[in-house]
């Protein structure tokens, strides 16, 4: 199930696949803001969904956590988001793991990450979230 999730996610050249009651969406934008507009708008799409995401950082899974995913499949993952993931039981499959994503620019640590970081609720992520992407 992981494989073709994936698969509808590289040949589409999708950022996010969702897969939940049967109903498979694709969504093109970057970083967490689609996930972030799902759990804002939608909310009900994540609840037992699997998910497949390109790289997942620490703030995109704890979006996928707060969501209630049921599991998650990815290219790469950051060691911050598959800690948080294995605490919350979630199971991911994955082909590589970094100690944490880079930003756009290759010069830096993610934001999102970065601002999530030591941050121990989904919600309070979600929060912070919600108040960087309104900048």
């Amino acid at each position: 199930m992981a494989n073709d999730l994936l698969n509808i996610l590289d040949e589409g050249a999708y950022s996010l696949v969702i897969r939940n009651a049967g109903v498979t969406r694709t969504f093109k934008s970057r970083g967490v803001r689609d996930l972030h507009t799902i759990l804002t708008d939608s909310p009900s799409l994540l609840q037992g969904a699997e998910v497949a995401d390109k790289i997942i950082g620490l703030g995109a899974a704890m979006l996928m956590i707060h969501g209630g995913v049921a599991r998650v499949s990815t290219h790469t993952v950051s060691r911050p988001a598959l800690e948080a993931f294995s605490r919350y039981g979630i199971p991911v499959s994955y082909e590589s793991v970094t100690a944490g994503i880079i930003n756009r620019r290759g010069d830096g640590p993610c934001p999102v990450e970065t601002l999530c970081s030591g941050v121990g609720s989904p919600a309070a992520c979600y929060e912070l979230i919600t108040n960087f992407l309104a900048q």
